[in-house]
């Protein structure tokens, strides 16, 4: 395992963090009700973990009751003492009040006396940005408990655009950001820069599933990563960047410690092998014309679909053979939501595009009908 310093915090956390939003059987039952599959498989898990060296473990209050399991695991079973380890959890309020109780309420889930690390879950829009970070609010509180040494370091978590990013980055009220980026996803790295000038920690979310679903990868993108599997590839893409301090592993891909030793050395900048292999994926996009085209430039088109996305999914499905990682992530969209909103590409909808800052040279409408067949899963209607 390698180490490195999570920026501003100090703590030298391992490049690897035991992620917990995925346990078999968790479901939303009563907190205190943890079927024995569960905790059976959180303990293998974390056993699993800390003999890999990984120091950091990471939940939320929305991780079904990822965090009843932890801290039943931890302490009750494991015994493990506090500070062997590093403890990571979110959540996200709508006032300093309601902040309060729940982070006392996860302290007391967790059977912890302290937090590591607190972030604010889910600045994903402007509305939200405002609602964690305005005066005397929700992050104003978590900054007070930081004081009271309930909390040793606050950040936030996003699936935000980019620019929403660098906005909550630039309030410096944070220590660090959990966030997206990886090879097949790369358009945060200048929030990772803006973080870096800051001396933010940098917590890359799910790399090996939304960052491609890559315990489970085509031939075609396994051929091109040879020697290494994509997994481990990708791994060694993200901690390239000096900036980028940990990635979460977790399940449902525990099999993946087994690779771990793949990734190591990471070496940054990239080596003179895993710059080939970047060069052989780069090469892909030469497979399809309209594929360098990421629509960045109609993120906020009035048709509600989510077009950057949309369009990176059927350049995945087109380049790298990404089919099944198209159609999970896509059939994700929320047409209401804030996670990962978008509506699905129907006629519909691609009627409302406006299509004035597409380029003229990009069949728009036949790229996102083509996409939505492909893609989109009926829902069974019982």
């Amino acid at each position: 395992m390698e180490y490195r310093r999570f920026g501003k915090t100090e703590k030298q956390v391992s490049v690897i963090t035991l992620g917990g939003m995925r346990f078999t059987q968790a479901g939303h039952g009563p907190r205190h009700e943890l079927p024995k599959a569960t905790i059976e498989q959180c303990r293998d898990t974390v056993i699993k973990a800390f003999d890999q060296g990984i120091n950091l473990i990471e939940t939320a209050y929305g991780y079904n009751r990822s965090e009843s399991v932890y801290g039943h695991v931890l302490n009750d079973e494991l015994k493990i003492k506090r500070e062997r380890y590093f403890l990571m959890t979110k959540g996200n309020s709508k006032t300093a009040a309601q902040m309060r109780a729940l982070v006392e309420e996860q302290l007391k889930t967790l059977k912890t006396d302290y937090f590591d690390f607190y972030a604010w879950h889910g600045i994903n829009n402007q509305s939200l940005l405002e609602q964690a970070c305005a005066p005397g609010g929700p992050v104003e509180e978590l900054l007070k408990m930081k004081e009271e040494g309930l909390i040793h370091h606050v950040g936030f978590s996003t699936h935000a655009p980019v620019e929403i990013i660098e906005k909550a980055i630039e309030t410096n009220l944070f220590d660090f950001v959990n966030l997206h980026y990886y090879y097949f996803f790369q358009r945060n790295i200048s929030a990772i820069e803006k973080a870096q000038a800051r001396d933010m920690g940098v917590f890359i979310i799910s790399p090996n599933d939304k960052g491609g679903q890559l315990f489970n990868p085509p031939e075609q993108l396994v051929a091109l990563t040879q020697p290494l599997h994509p997994l481990q590839w990708n791994a060694r893409f993200c901690l390239s960047h000096p900036g980028v301090h940990t990635l979460s592993f977790g399940l449902p891909v525990t099999a993946s410690f087994d690779q771990l030793n793949g990734i190591f050395p990471a070496p940054s900048p990239l080596s003179a092998q895993d710059a080939t292999i970047k060069d052989l994926l780069d090469q892909q996009l030469e497979r399809d014309p309209y594929a360098k085209f990421d629509a960045y430039c109609m993120q906020n088109d009035p048709s509600g679909i989510n077009i950057p996305e949309v369009l990176r999914f059927r350049k995945l499905w087109k380049c790298y053979g990404m089919l099944d990682f198209g159609r999970y992530r896509y059939n994700m969209l929320e047409e209401k939501g804030h996670w990962f909103p978008g509506y699905f590409s129907t006629d519909e909808r691609i009627a409302q595009i406006d299509a004035s800052t597409c380029p003229e040279n990009i069949p728009l409408a036949d790229l996102l009908r083509e996409t939505h067949q492909a893609l989109f899963i009926p829902k069974n209607k019982e």
